[in-house]
């Protein structure tokens, strides 16, 4: 005899900025809550958006015993009014979990993590809230962690050139990494080595976003408008030929600034990859402290644009690779 499923906590705090991350985090408690209950609801708001006395009617339990999982995202951005009405909601729902008035109310709260609105989350926590932690995964080991999980999740093993190759063909957006490390496992049988990662983004692995970075950053002006062309042909998203831009002048601004060193032990110290740390070593030598300080003004400009901010992010795309050549020269 199978036994009933068991609904979630009623208190959780999502911490972190990793959109995916979180993503799922709030989707493991509302398919917990639906298993306990097929006719849940879901209410989801920022927590900047509530008015006075809105929350009281989104916690406060349904006349036909209906269960509900409320998720309030950006709690950082949250006035102290609201932060302490979500903090008072969130105690009276841990201490009377047990009670009927809080039977199948499920409070999600979405925190950033950082300094701001920090009382929030340690009252959260304090409260008793399941913490899930969802960080943003910037450094080369901890994507790379992931696409091994995500790999092993469907059923594979990937070899550590896979790994690598997968990064390099797809670059460091989360939802592609984990949509193409499960594809790759499907697809090989569940042993995915270098080959297999060439031969599925073939086409794709060739013109990426880094590949438009690597022809900006080594100053070849006509090649990267060409390998820009060419992506924007292929269907790659804007978002991830921005990212490459951004992460490659980063990482010469940062190996730059390191001065003369050992590149395994810079590497370490920088928590890069060694071949990533030589890579940019080579490329700073056409990088002059001015040009990069101008270098990061413009990714961070076009980062803004191909996510909305643009009327024609193919132009904006253009535009900052154009930029990324100039200050290359000065």
């Amino acid at each position: 005899m199978n036994s009933p499923p068991v609904p979630p906590a009623p208190l959780h705090l999502i911490l972190g900025e990793e959109e995916l991350l979180v993503e799922r985090a709030v989707q493991l408690v509302v398919d917990a809550a639906r298993r306990a209950d097929p006719q849940a609801e879901v209410r989801r708001m920022r927590t900047t958006d509530l008015v006075s006395g809105e929350l009281d009617e989104l916690v406060s339990p349904s006349l036909f015993a209906q269960g509900r999982v409320v998720v309030l995202g950006a709690a950082h951005e949250a006035g102290k009014e609201i932060a302490d009405a979500v903090l008072d909601h969130a105690r009276h729902l841990s201490q009377a979990a047990q009670g009927p008035a809080a039977q199948g109310i499920v409070l999600v709260v979405g925190h950033a993590g950082a300094g701001r609105g920090k009382a929030l989350a340690d009252g959260l926590r304090a409260a008793g809230a399941t913490v899930s932690e969802c960080p943003r995964l910037t450094r080369f080991e901890d994507r790379a962690r992931f696409v091994r999980e995500e790999v092993q999740q469907s059923g594979g093993r990937i070899s550590a050139g896979a790994v690598t190759a997968l990064l390099d063909a797809v670059g460091s957006d989360l939802r592609e990494l984990a949509s193409a490390a499960a594809q790759l496992a499907t697809d090989s049988g569940g042993s995915v080595d270098e080959a297999a990662v060439r031969r599925y983004h073939r086409g794709r692995a060739e013109v990426t976003g880094f590949s438009v970075a690597e022809k900006v950053m080594a100053g070849d002006r006509a090649g990267a408008l060409e390998t820009l062309r060419w992506a924007m042909q292929l269907g790659v998203p804007h978002v991830l030929v921005a990212d490459a831009l951004a992460d490659a002048v980063r990482t010469v601004a940062r190996v730059s600034a390191s001065g003369r060193a050992d590149p395994y032990r810079l590497a370490s110290a920088l928590g890069m990859p060694p071949w990533k740390v030589k890579k940019a070593m080579a490329q700073s030598r056409g990088w002059e402290r001015d040009g990069l300080a101008q270098a990061m003004q413009v990714v961070a400009a076009v980062n803004a644009d191909v996510k909305g901010v643009a009327a024609d992010a193919d132009y904006a795309l253009e535009r900052a690779v154009l930029a990324l050549c100039v200050a290359r020269r000065r």
